[in-house]
């Protein structure tokens, strides 16, 4: 029977958290009465993840699992689940168990009540208050830069319509920030609050570097807007310039030469450098963005699918 709902679980290093995961997540899905399937991606894992993931697959038909041969990341390793989802309603959710499978039922009423993608905003965070301040902010800036609405980029327990799910695999971009991307072609999509837990097994994969590189790729994939911020703060800063040099020129002429300010001086050009290494940095992000599109490599690489035949 094809499956209603797909339910797409990147999984990289879970080895801990896979059996209290299964353990919640099956009961919701066969208490909803709708046929449904688990695809499991294993990304790269050099745990006992993929031996786990196996073994779920052999004790339970309604699991697929895709193994990548690498690491690719979170998004990529979705990008390889949607690329086989059978159901016309997918959910994605992380392995960790922060986000409870106990949510997925009211994604799913949210959908039949016509909606194309169902975003979700964690509450109760139970995350550190450093994290959380740092995730408004950057959620604030994103949502101004890339012009969408998306209150929470962090969580990735989400609904999509099999027709968001078609259009996001065949925008072949090299990086994908799949709730943005989702988003931008959603025709009625909503935003609901979920449950979030502290994470209990396993550590993060995502550390400040990676929630950096993650946030300027997600901004230089939506927006030039940096770009544009960059050459107006280039031509203000040359016309400040040009000011202060005609001001200098004058004040030699009819006043002489001085010595005071050297240090203020310093310091506007330390000020000066610092704005050109910034503007340098975003304009190399865009480059190296075009860099990746034209080089045509593939997005990640599948090394076996285990799926039982149909009508097994």
């Amino acid at each position: 029977m094809k499956p209603e709902i797909s339910i797409v679980i990147p999984a990289y290093n879970e080895e801990e958290s896979l059996h209290p995961l299964f353990e919640s997540l099956y009961p919701v899905m066969t208490d909803m009465g709708r046929p449904f399937e688990i695809i499991f991606i294993n990304d790269g894992s050099k745990d006992s993840t993929l031996g786990i993931l196996y073994d779920l697959y052999v004790s339970h038909p309604e699991v697929r699992v895709i193994d990548l041969n690498g690491n690719f990341g979170q998004h990529m390793a979705i990008m390889a689940g949607f690329e086989h989802v059978r159901g016309d309603i997918v959910i994605t959710l992380d392995a960790d168990l922060q986000n409870p499978p106990e949510e997925i039922p009211n994604i799913v009423a949210k959908m039949d009540e016509g909606h194309d993608l169902v975003g979700t905003y964690r509450k109760g965070r139970q995350d550190p208050l450093f994290r959380k301040v740092a995730s408004k902010m950057v959620n604030r800036i994103t949502n101004r830069i890339a012009r969408l609405n998306i209150r929470d980029y962090g969580c990735m327990l989400r609904g999509y319509s099999k027709r968001i799910v078609e259009i996001i695999n065949i925008s072949r971009e090299s990086t994908t920030f799949i709730p943005a991307l989702g988003q931008k072609f959603a025709a009625n999509p909503i935003e609901i609050p979920v449950a979030h837990r502290e994470r209990e097994m396993g550590t993060s994969k995502y550390g400040l570097f990676q929630l950096i590189r993650l946030n300027f790729d997600l901004m230089t994939s939506f927006s030039i807007v940096p770009l544009q911020f960059v050459t107006m703060a280039g031509m203000l800063i040359s016309l400040l310039s040009s000011l202060l040099v005609l001001y200098m020129l004058l004040r030699r002429l009819f006043i002489g030469p001085e010595a005071e300010g050297l240090f203020t001086l310093m310091a506007i050009q330390f000020m000066l450098t610092g704005i050109t290494l910034f503007s340098l940095g975003i304009t190399g992000e865009y480059v190296g963005r075009i860099y990746r599109e034209v080089s045509r490599r593939p997005r990640y690489s599948v090394r076996k699918i285990f799926e039982h035949e149909a009508g097994e």
